[in-house]
């Protein structure tokens, strides 16, 4: 049986790879932007992301510390309270160099 951090853990790197899949034919800031079915469903799952942190253990994050834990969640805040103030080219550059590696350090976690 799954324990609350695992599924959570489960969920983020599932909202992961639909951001990678989502973005994969996408070139540009400017293309992502303007894909409003892909941009949509990229932000709902930074949103799920930001909700799944959320729902991680006080124990677990901290003995995580090395994942920056409060900015994707601050991150997730932003896509829901400030949605039609997203800057696609900040989204993009987050897409494009820090998704990868939450997948990566959470397959590790969860090893």
């Amino acid at each position: 049986m799954l324990t609350k951090d695992q599924h959570c853990l489960e969920s983020i790197i599932e909202a992961t790879d639909r951001i990678i899949e989502y973005t994969s034919g996408i070139k540009s800031a400017d293309d992502f932007n303007n894909d409003y079915r892909n941009f949509d469903a990229t932000m709902m799952n930074f949103v799920v992301i930001g909700e799944m942190v959320d729902k991680l253990s006080y124990d677990f994050k901290k003995k995580h510390a090395d994942i920056e834990w409060t900015k994707i969640k601050g991150f997730r805040n932003i896509v829901a309270h400030d949605y039609f103030g997203i800057d696609a080219e900040e989204v993009w550059q987050i897409i494009k160099t820090k998704i990868s590696s939450l997948k990566t350090d959470i397959k590790h976690l969860m090893e």
